[in-house]
């Protein structure tokens, strides 16, 4: 797409006089996509990258129907962090200082409660938060959104990472029907189009053209000739690859117990889910796998059944599967979201004839390749991204998501009454889980030791809970 200038758009000249001081002469791809329909007043969908303009989009948006004089909250821009809330409300200052007495403020959890009820005493036309502390402003009583004329999601599918759902839900119920919603989120799984479905009106869907093709998924295959030997090719393909998320598929409960075991003692982060696991087990060992605290999940094709796990990296098969249906369902958890996805099988010659039925089925030819060299093994097992964090409190002790966020990346108190400082930053904590007697949290591997001494020192919802780091 050609670049194109703002002034061809029907904005304000003291919003274009303003884009000019700042150097923003023409519009990203993104913005030239998206807004002449945020300015024409219609519901937008965005899926677009960090980084792509998407924040000077809404905000244009936004300020250009803004009505100054009436002095009451008219847009409301919801973020998973404190850290992003922070950055956009800086943005839409720099972009409205060219219109007089726009107060934007800022809503987050991590910071005290006082000071916010004395600055929405005074009134605000912006309200930038975190839904865990928008929320608990709405039931106060604190903060009014009758006349909200604008609504955005901003990352949303990080905030439905981060458990923050059932908060979200909330939210909307004190909105007006009569609005602008608009939903930006880097990857478009179910649950945001389901989401979309609800509090939106014929949105305007627009994809940003950086992102990869949604079934773009790389097949490889590997002749292996003895049972010893499939675990090492599998521990050389990881070595190789080192993918963040790894599924590896077995044909029975017993092999998927032994393979990750075997990952497990050569240093691998891994775990099994088969049919033998207890409840409780298998909802830890999933919030792990799909926090990124552990990267390998091994598991036969029952178990998996039913996984919404995004950006998979890879699927491995440690086996060819007993039906070629099977095997297309078994890749096609890779290369979602438009993300590139790797998909490898190993197979022996006793399965020759299965690799045939399946080129037949896939109607293209099946190449074999060669494994990585064996040197490899010499390596350490990379580890994970992230680490998993439990806390002995739940749904049942009215623990929500913001509770843990503003825990972990605000100061809070001790239970001597001390001040309690030295919290970790929004960009370190993960997707959050929370069930009825216990939560998970997941967090920057560098930032674990950190954040549990928080968890351990601090309260939540004025009240001590131990908390311990989940390992293998």
């Amino acid at each position: 797409m050609s670049e194109l200038p703002f002034s061809k758009l029907e904005l304000d000249s003291a919003l274009l006089k303003n884009l000019s001081s700042l150097g923003y002469l023409t519009m990203t791809p993104i913005q030239a996509q998206i807004l002449p329909h945020i300015l024409a007043g219609k519901d937008v969908i965005a899926q677009s990258k960090t980084g792509s303009g998407k924040t000077a989009a809404f905000g244009l948006g936004l300020l250009q129907k803004l009505s100054v004089k009436f002095f009451r909250v008219q847009t409301l821009v919801l973020c998973p962090t404190r850290e992003l809330a922070d950055q956009v409300a800086k943005e839409l200052r720099r972009l409205a200082r060219s219109i007089h007495n726009v107060k934007v403020l800022t809503l987050c959890g991590g910071t005290p409660f006082g000071p916010q009820l004395g600055s929405l005493e005074h009134g605000a036309h912006i309200i930038v938060g975190t839904p865990g502390r928008v929320e608990e402003h709405l039931r106060k009583g604190s903060l009014k959104l009758n006349n909200i004329t604008t609504f955005i999601l901003d990352e949303a599918d990080r905030m439905l990472d981060m458990g923050f759902q059932a908060s979200l839900d909330a939210i909307i119920e004190y909105l007006p029907d009569q609005r602008q919603t608009m939903l930006f989120s880097a990857t478009y799984p179910d649950t945001i189009e389901a989401m979309a479905g609800q509090v939106m009106t014929e949105p305007m869907v627009v994809r940003s053209a950086d992102k990869h093709d949604s079934k773009s998924i790389r097949q490889a295959f590997f002749n292996v000739d003895e049972c010893d030997s499939r675990v090492i090719a599998l521990r050389l393909l990881l070595l190789k690859y080192r993918p963040d998320s790894a599924l590896v598929f077995c044909n029975t409960r017993r092999e998927t117990q032994q393979v990750a075991d075997d990952l497990s003692s050569a240093g691998f982060s891994a775990v099994a889910l088969h049919g033998d696991l207890e409840q409780r087990v298998r909802d830890e060992t999933l919030v792990r796998f799909s926090n990124k605290s552990v990267s390998v999940l091994v598991a036969t094709d029952v178990a998996a059944r039913g996984l919404d796990i995004k950006q998979l990296d890879a699927v491995i098969n440690y086996q060819l599967s007993r039906e070629t249906e099977v095997h297309v369902h078994r890749i096609g958890r890779t290369g979602r979201a438009g993300d590139r996805g790797i998909a490898f099988t190993l197979y022996s010659a006793r399965e020759k004839y299965k690799l045939d039925k399946l080129a037949e089925y896939l109607e293209q030819m099946l190449e074999t390749e060669l494994l990585p060299p064996i040197n490899l093994l010499k390596q350490p097992a990379y580890k994970p991204p992230m680490s998993t964090l439990q806390i002995d409190g739940g749904k049942k002790q009215k623990i929500r998501p913001g509770d843990i966020l503003g825990a972990l990346t605000g100061n809070s108190s001790g239970a001597d009454g001390s001040c309690i400082t030295g919290g970790i930053t929004g960009k370190d904590v993960g997707k959050i889980s929370i069930f009825d007697r216990c939560a998970y949290v997941a967090v920057s591997s560098d930032a674990a030791h950190t954040a549990l001494n928080k968890l351990n020192r601090g309260k939540l919802k004025g009240r001590s809970f131990r908390a311990r780091q989940v390992t293998s």
